[in-house]
């Protein structure tokens, strides 16, 4: 009775082999418009200086 129990736990256990390419090049976009504004804001200093 134990073990048919514990068969039962074991195929329930699926694994994730989920893809993050999708979350890097969100995080990747993300970045470069963080950095675009940043150099687009400091020129913008530099100007009105």
């Amino acid at each position: 009775m134990a073990q048919t129990e514990l068969k039962n736990k074991n195929k329930t256990h699926v694994d994730d082999h989920s893809s993050l390419k999708g979350t890097l090049a969100s995080v990747f976009m993300l970045g470069f418009i963080l950095i675009i504004t940043w150099v687009s804001v400091y020129f913008l200093f530099l100007d009105r200086l």
